[in-house]
């Protein structure tokens, strides 16, 4: 989360806490802080992979997949979805450490 949003987000909780916005309000602010997913293409996973210099077995630990699932989306034959692709959405923005 960019620091922008955190001060937003932070300043959203206090106007709450006063009373001068809803709970309504307060969730879309929520939302806005979640790290955003897309999709991957093959070469985005493998890209992502190589820059952690992992192999293929145990950068499909970090995701609780198997190896031969990394090597399908690195492939093409498969694509990242649910939460693998939350996980790789959050490995690209913040690191491996992110997940671990």
């Amino acid at each position: 989360m960019s620091d922008i949003l955190k001060s937003v987000h932070k300043t959203a909780k206090g106007l709450k806490k006063a009373g001068a916005i809803d709970k309504t309000t307060m969730r879309k602010f929520d939302v806005l802080c979640l790290t955003q997913v897309h999709e991957f293409t093959p070469k985005q996973v493998r890209n992502l992979r190589l820059k952690y210099n992992l192999s293929q077995p145990v950068f499909a630990q970090y995701f609780n997949v198997s190896d031969k699932l990394i090597k399908k989306w690195e492939q093409g034959d498969s694509s990242p979805r649910g939460a693998a692709l939350k996980m790789l959405s959050l490995a690209e923005k913040k690191g491996l450490e992110a997940i671990a």
